[in-house]
């Protein structure tokens, strides 16, 4: 069956249960597995699983690639097609139904069935957040969740491919070829691969410039924080650079504040790397530990950070995240953890006796064209100099004199008291 000349599917009327799940094992070899609506493991995904493993991917990683995948087996399911019988035709719908579909909204204890924001019948387009210029998330997929489904989805395919556990085509084609002749025709076998093609039905995404929150509206930010505990993380982040799940993941050994450092796993590399911190940092975390005296176990090798309410955890993402959405609620803006750290970037990278390559390493950037992104200016600060610019020029510009016909009277009530 070609995909070229297939009717594409009415898929307005589609329905898409929430069936099957992606859950945590706990299991250092498998720490995800992708069920279906009886509770069956999806073996193809489990396989997929232990090659991320075998490569060296976090878990982080394999639960990002299990959404993608749990939202496609659930597309599948409702079409009645098995994924080893999927075409291109298949994969065509499903990204035609990203961009139509209202993503689904997880139950909430506070909301009656029906009720919870962003469960209408239509997707709600985004919004420009009035203090951060920051457009917030609508109800539909984004260009980018539907790019990273498309390359994750390609290399399931490429996997079971190889092996020989799946369709003999993959579903998910890299684009056309729109030259003359075969794709890299005449490339040679010793160079390395240039231009490379994109995948047929990835979204273009625009490359969006990183988010630094104004020096006025952190002081702002930071003012709302409502514990110690809050304060040193948000000082923490903004001072080190560190990722918000790196810095979660600290341990009380990581903390060295006779040297003004903190440990912490890169994300990628998952190697340890002490990030130097501002010394108010150390300052908020001390108040924090002297009030969790005798109230959560001892130890070097226990968690630094703790919920606040017993009983007392080890603080997840998530709580961090709901703590940081609490306190913008206060100021009506949406800034999100992530932009701390361009926050914290942009700073370093803006002082002139900061080198990027210092910039770089504390990051934690494997190529420095990524961290020369910071050297760009924020939307704000363009503004603000251009006003600048202009006020300049109209200070330094001559008052011109009134061209035959017009009173100087006139033009001084109009344009100022030198008429210019």
């Amino acid at each position: 069956m070609t995909v070229d000349g297939d009717v594409p599917r009415e898929l307005s009327g589609l329905v898409v249960p929430r069936q099957g799940s992606l859950e945590a094992t706990g299991d250092l070899f498998q720490p995800y597995r992708l069920v279906d609506a009886g509770g069956e493991v999806v073996v193809s995904a489990s396989a997929f699983f232990a090659e991320l493993v075998a490569c060296g991917r976090p878990a982080t990683t394999q639960r990002s690639y299990g959404m993608d995948l749990l939202r496609w087996f659930r597309f599948l399911w409702a079409l009645g097609v098995g994924w080893d019988q999927a075409t291109r035709a298949e994969a065509r719908d499903f990204f035609r139904w990203l961009q139509i579909t209202v993503k689904p909204v997880r139950p909430h204890w506070r909301y009656p069935a029906g009720d919870a924001p962003g469960s209408g019948t239509g997707p709600v387009a985004a919004k420009v957040n009035a203090v951060t210029g920051k457009p917030s998330r609508g109800d539909g997929y984004e260009a980018a969740t539907a790019a990273h489904s498309e390359s994750v989805l390609r290399g399931f395919y490429d996997f079971h491919l190889e092996a020989g556990t799946g369709p003999m085509v993959n579903p998910f084609p890299l684009s056309r070829h729109r030259g003359p002749g075969r794709a890299q025709a005449h490339h040679h076998p010793m160079d390395p691969f240039t231009g490379q093609r994109s995948g047929r039905y990835r979204p273009k995404v625009v490359t969006r410039a990183p988010r630094c929150i104004p020096d006025e509206r952190f002081d702002e930010l930071f003012a709302q924080l409502g514990s110690h505990r809050d304060r040193a993380l948000v000082a923490f982040w903004v001072s080190t650079g560190a990722r918000a799940s790196e810095l979660l993941g600290a341990r009380v050994a990581d903390v060295d504040p006779g040297q003004q450092l903190l440990t912490v796993m890169r994300k990628g590399t998952r190697v340890l790397q002490p990030l130097p911190a501002a010394p108010d940092a150390f300052v908020w975390l001390r108040l924090y530990r002297a009030q969790l005296a005798d109230l959560v176990p001892p130890g070097r090798d226990e968690p630094l950070w703790w919920t606040l309410r017993r009983p007392f955890r080890a603080l997840s993402y998530d709580a961090a995240r709901v703590m940081f959405t609490r306190a913008n609620a206060a100021l009506d803006a949406n800034w999100s953890l992530h932009d701390l750290r361009h926050t914290a970037a942009y700073r370093m990278a803006r002082d002139p006796q900061m080198p990027l390559t210092d910039v770089q390493w504390v990051l934690g950037h494997a190529h420095l064209s990524t961290t020369q992104r910071y050297l760009n200016p924020v939307t704000e600060d363009v503004i603000a100099g251009v006003l600048a610019f202009h006020a300049r020029q109209r200070d330094r510009a001559p008052a011109a004199p009134p061209a035959p016909g017009y009173r100087a009277e006139s033009l001084q009530i109009l344009f100022g008291e030198d008429g210019s």
